[in-house]
């Protein structure tokens, strides 16, 4: 007879905190969970959002972050595709824990959206006011907010009240 398979072992934070994952994993409840990326899109899109809000940079007086470990709650922390933060917050911790201003997940081939909008949910949950989700295969994008999950039919996805914005023909074209 066959043993019963025995769980995985689970995490503290302090491991998790202190052990180098490649590519990095989210911590999620004494677990690690792996995160879908690297596919072409997915990477170039990464990069054109990282260029785009760097160039961006001191006119918006923001920081931009790719794949930064973000607690999102005392037991989980997320790696968002990308994170936008304002210049005065954004090199006050290494580990972030104040909720940045933009959180951008980029959908790969492999993701389950019940796990993409956990995720979402984790990143609403902190107080992020800002959560994209971007779809390079259909290129479209979505907010996400208190009322779900929302599809963007605007060529633009802003940031209210500020001159921050994300051209998406723009950024979809640049896929070509």
């Amino acid at each position: 007879m066959a043993a019963a398979a025995q769980p995985m072992p689970e995490l503290t934070l302090e491991e998790y905190l202190h052990t180098a994952y490649h590519p990095d994993c989210d911590f999620v409840d004494g677990h690690l969970e792996e995160r879908h990326m690297g596919t072409t899109k997915h990477s170039l899109l990464q990069a054109e959002l990282v260029f785009w809000f760097r160039s961006h940079r001191d006119q918006w007086a923001i920081r931009v972050m790719s794949e930064l470990r973000t607690q999102v709650s005392p037991s989980r922390i997320r790696l968002p595709d990308v994170t936008v933060a304002l210049n005065d917050e954004a090199m006050r911790e290494e580990l972030r824990t104040t909720p940045p201003l933009i959180a951008i997940e980029i959908l790969s081939h492999e993701d389950r959206m019940h796990r993409v909008l956990l995720r979402l949910r984790d990143f609403l949950n902190m107080g992020v006011a800002h959560i994209w989700l971007l779809d390079p295969i259909e290129r479209v994008a979505y907010t996400y907010s208190a009322f779900g999950l929302q599809l963007i039919d605007e060529a633009r996805l802003t940031v209210p009240h500020s001159s921050i914005y994300l051209d998406l023909p723009a950024l979809f074209a640049s896929l070509d």
